[in-house]
């Protein structure tokens, strides 16, 4: 009778177990708060001499700033201004910086998913910028606004993903001059978490600015970052007026800019980690003093997108040692400095959701969570170096997320007397699945990932051989039936609608639909 009861009592624990997982939880999870120790390959020494090389040239080689109005912030900021390059006295960038918050909240329209945001506090954001997809029939071509906006919904319901980015992939079917305006509206309307905004104009960043105005208050953001701006340097060691003028567009408004160096490490950078980073850190302290010219104390970000050249081809790679080592290096420069920092994970260069993707994107993943990055980009669906984004891969992305989510935690001792006493109550030869601790506890005990199959051989086989690309899409597609809107205030939609069509009888549509580029 004890085996009869015994073998009930792991039924139900498997019962329990199953019914839990087919029960979907779209809630997003809070913020990261780290709790594993960092890697710091680095020590203060060598730190201190990143520091020093950066600061040389910064110095003596000086940056270039292809923009008329920020050569006359940095005469009026008391910098050495010859022709378009700009020298940075070291004690003028230490005292610029110095101000930039080091945390700050994100805002939401949903205050549940607002963010703290800096030091111990992390998050994951979707890929963009992708002039392809592969869609749910695994398919390769070009995007459309509705292929936008399931991203978009894709984005609010997996939990492990805190924001909605902006144009994941580009939508072809809408003239590119007026796109920007559509992109920020899917945004905004598909999902209720945080968002980023086009910096692919000045123009266009003040677009945004404006449709946020629209749906925060202008005078609340004045004093809550609701969107982030990115801002590409052209490395090696030039900023220019298109990047510049969103840059300003967003600090005016106290909105937080990624100051990020396009460093293909090898191409435009030394053939070498270290010195790679030092001119890596020059550039980004750079335009970093610069937002701090804008406007005093407005947030920014120590940014970065980071890829090494194969020296065979010259093509861009991802999951290098290089690229994990360079990662931690900066994760070190960033807290010397006292500033939150990004970079970007879940990188792949395959051209399917196959293994070199797999390998590649792991890597990334598990080397920030070790540097310790607070603005985690490109986290679902990057593939091909950026030239497309994967359906597939974008969910599988973001499970694997939330898996980097729970090892970045850090160890949990909160039942840890609980379980130790269930050791005493099973005993030799016994096992755990009936026992109270183990059904209070299962579905945090140990990650069960959805899309990953650990069954015997021959269920897997009984149930279709389906391999981890299919599964994905048709774990996609499932989501998308069951997405529900989160309702946007209908003054609100109303307003950005009017704001949308007012801008785009100004806005000539010149540019032919579906170009290519």
């Amino acid at each position: 009778m004890a085996d009869v009861a015994e073998k009930r009592a792991a039924r139900r624990g498997r019962g329990a177990r199953t019914s839990a997982r087919r029960t979907r939880d779209f809630t997003m999870l809070p913020a990261l708060r780290r709790g594993l120790p960092l890697t710091e390959p680095m020590d203060m020494e060598q730190v201190e001499r990143i520091d020093a090389a950066s600061m040389h040239i910064l110095e003596n080689v000086g940056v270039v700033f292809r923009d008329e109005i920020a050569l006359a912030d940095w005469k009026a900021a008391g910098a050495k201004v010859e022709g378009e390059t700009v020298y940075l006295d070291r004690g003028l960038v230490r005292e610029l910086i110095k101000t930039i918050p080091e945390t700050f909240t994100y805002h939401a329209r949903n205050p549940a998913n607002n963010l703290p945001f800096g030091k111990d506090h992390a998050i994951f954001v979707p890929m963009t910028g992708a002039p392809y997809l592969r869609d749910l029939d695994d398919v390769r071509r070009n995007p459309t606004l509705e292929d936008l906006a399931n991203f978009h919904k894709l984005s609010h319901m997996l939990p492990a993903l805190h924001s909605s980015a902006h144009h994941i992939v580009e939508p072809y079917d809408h003239p590119i001059s007026q796109r920007h305006l559509r992109i920020t509206y899917s945004s905004m309307k598909h999902s209720d978490k945080t968002f980023m905004g086009m910096t692919t104009s000045p123009k266009n960043a003040e677009d945004v600015m404006e449709m946020c105005a629209v749906l925060f208050g202008a005078d609340f953001m004045e004093d809550h970052p609701v969107a982030t701006g990115n801002c590409n340097g052209n490395s090696p060691l030039v900023w220019d007026e298109t990047m510049l003028g969103a840059m300003r567009a967003f600090c005016r408004k106290n909105q937080p800019v990624l100051c990020s160096p396009f460093v293909l490490g090898g191409a435009n950078t030394p053939a070498s980690v270290a010195p790679s980073v030092a001119q890596l850190n020059a550039e980004v302290l750079s335009a970093l003093a610069y937002t701090q010219v804008i406007r005093k104390g407005c947030p920014a970000i120590y940014g970065h997108y980071l890829s090494t050249v194969s020296m065979k081809s010259g093509a861009p790679m991802a999951g290098t040692p290089e690229i994990s080592l360079m990662n931690m290096m900066i994760g070190q420069m960033a807290r010397f400095y006292g500033v939150p920092w990004r970079s970007s994970t879940n990188l792949g260069g395959a051209k399917t959701l196959d293994a070199q993707a797999g390998y590649e994107s792991a890597t990334t993943l598990m080397a920030l969570q070790m540097a310790g990055t607070n603005y985690m980009w490109h986290a679902a669906g990057w593939n091909e170096a950026g030239m497309h984004c994967s359906m597939a891969k974008f969910v599988v992305d973001a499970e694997q997320c939330a898996m980097a989510y729970r090892m970045a935690e850090g160890i949990r001792w909160d039942d840890f007397d609980e379980a130790v006493a269930a050791v005493a109550d099973i005993g030799p030869g016994g096992h755990y699945l009936g026992h109270e601790h183990t059904l209070a506890n299962f579905q945090r005990a140990f990650f069960m990932p959805d899309l990953f199959d650990n069954n015997a051989f021959e269920q897997w086989v009984a149930e279709g051989g389906i391999d981890t690309n299919i599964r994905a899409l048709n774990h996609a597609r499932d989501l998308l039936k069951a997405y529900e809107e989160p309702t946007l205030d209908a003054g609100v939609n109303e307003a950005l609608l009017d704001y949308i069509a007012r801008r785009e009888r100004e806005i000539p549509a010149a540019d032919a639909l579906n170009q290519e580029y």
